[in-house]
């Protein structure tokens, strides 16, 4: 007989690859957002030198560092999800999927470590 479920079962987000997919398009989002953000940023150059000279002494503060440091973890995982997946779809990587998000995301956590030292370096 039909057994019948909750509105929204998360039984089946308890599986790495649902979670690289969520991850992965929470990521893409994330991207669209900040390219809106760094358009919106640009824009503020049609202005004048001085509007945008005050948007970017904002945007300096120690605060958009750290959003800097995330934004930088987010390309990373990204970049790197994005070449598991080419690697599982041509490549017969789907037999390793679940090993392979977790060296790239070791990868990436590894690059986004030392980056994020570079980046915070010039705040203190």
């Amino acid at each position: 007989m039909y057994k019948r479920t909750r509105f929204y079962d998360f039984t089946y987000y308890n599986f790495i690859g649902s979670w690289a997919w969520i991850l992965h398009r929470l990521a893409g989002l994330a991207l669209i957002f900040y390219l809106c953000l760094h358009i919106w940023v640009i824009h503020t150059l049609t202005y004048g030198e001085e509007t945008f000279n005050s948007v970017m002494v904002f945007l300096n503060s120690p605060l958009f560092k750290l959003l800097e440091v995330g934004l930088w973890g987010v390309i990373l995982f990204h970049a790197f999800n994005g070449v598991r997946i080419v690697i599982v779809d041509f490549f017969k990587g789907s037999l390793a999927h679940k090993k392979l998000f977790v060296i790239m995301v070791a990868m990436a956590f590894a690059l986004w470590a030392l980056g994020s030292y570079l980046i915070l370096s010039h705040v203190l």
